[in-house]
């Protein structure tokens, strides 16, 4: 299993905003297109003075299926124009993990 994490920042103003697109646009479109290995996506936010930091993770059967998501260069985030406009920071690629231990009590 691969774990693909990344990182983004907002102001306070502009994190509902952006919330709301990565709900109404990336997860909706990764649910309605069947990407093949894709498991599962989850967004993660916590407050940090005057911004809101944002987590996406985004789990993979292998490092094929990411591919098959971001293309060849599969390390570059994929960051839409208006999710750009939204964020303060980002992170200009995304880290790629294997899952070696898991454990669901």
């Amino acid at each position: 299993m691969i774990v693909r994490t990344w990182n983004g920042s907002a102001a306070k103003e502009n994190a509902p905003l952006y919330e709301q697109f990565i709900k109404e646009e990336i997860f909706h479109e990764l649910s309605q297109n069947t990407i093949p290995g894709f498991k599962e996506i989850q967004l993660l936010k916590r407050e940090s003075g005057n911004e809101v930091e944002f987590t996406t993770i985004m789990w993979f059967e292998n490092i094929e299926a990411v591919k098959r998501f971001a293309g060849e260069d599969f390390e570059k985030a994929h960051v839409p124009e208006k999710a750009r406009a939204l964020l303060s920071s980002f992170d200009s690629i995304s880290v790629h993990s294997e899952l070696t231990l898991k454990l669901n009590p």
